[in-house]
């Protein structure tokens, strides 16, 4: 049985010292997805003395059960749709569009809030730390490892606390490797293996990201 994680900070923690090898590694860099994983990258980035950068990627919901993804959006105008669903829905119904437009502008939000449009790091030739506090059915990570590998970085590190194993095994086919705490099966929902699991604020993202960097 799993013993739950007390909250993000102990998850990236403990994440961070499964990923010891990569301290000090000038060719690393830690990319969190905002907003929950941030705290996590935080723990990680400051334990290996690496810098810390921002993915941002919107989760499309599906129409009427918006915590299931039915795809994600990214920079580089990446569009991923859960092949899961993707027979199931007509991707230029009004509704499918009007959900892609608000999560567009969400990213564009949060894009100018958390980031001030910089563009994304340049990665090339180097080995990315890809964060978030938990995965469930996918969507979110794999549209950024999607967008990222446009990038030409050396390779790419998942790293996140709890996933179940049949998204594990979709990331390993991606990445160059998984690092992670807890596959359970039955999986229900990443909130439900934490103790403390606060939706995470904006200003968390913004304070944390410029403590990362200082």
């Amino acid at each position: 049985m799993y013993q739950l994680l007390k909250d993000r900070t102990e998850a990236g923690k403990l994440l961070a010292g499964s990923l010891i090898n990569y301290k000090n590694a000038t060719d690393t860099i830690v990319l969190a997805l905002p907003r929950g994983g941030v705290p996590v990258a935080y723990e990680i980035s400051m334990k290996l003395n690496l810098p810390m950068d921002l993915v941002i990627v919107r989760k499309l919901g599906h129409p009427g059960h918006e915590e299931y993804a039915m795809g994600a959006i990214t920079f580089g105008d990446i569009f991923y749709i859960n092949p899961d669903v993707a027979y199931k829905i007509d991707i230029n119904a009004p509704d499918i569009q009007a959900i892609i437009k608000k999560e567009r502008q969400e990213y564009f939000r949060r894009n100018q809030l958390y980031r001030n449009n910089k563009p994304m790091p340049d990665v090339k030739g180097k080995r990315i730390i890809l964060v978030d506090d938990g995965v469930a059915t996918g969507s979110s990570i794999i549209a950024a490892i999607m967008a990222l590998k446009e990038l030409s970085p050396k390779e790419i590190v998942v790293a996140v606390p709890i996933l179940p194993p049949d998204t594990l095994s979709n990331l390993k086919s991606l990445v160059t490797k998984v690092i992670f705490l807890y596959t359970p099966e039955p999986f229900g929902s990443v909130g439900s293996w934490y103790e403390d699991f606060p939706q995470t604020e904006d200003d968390e993202v913004i304070k944390l990201c410029a403590k990362a960097n200082k």
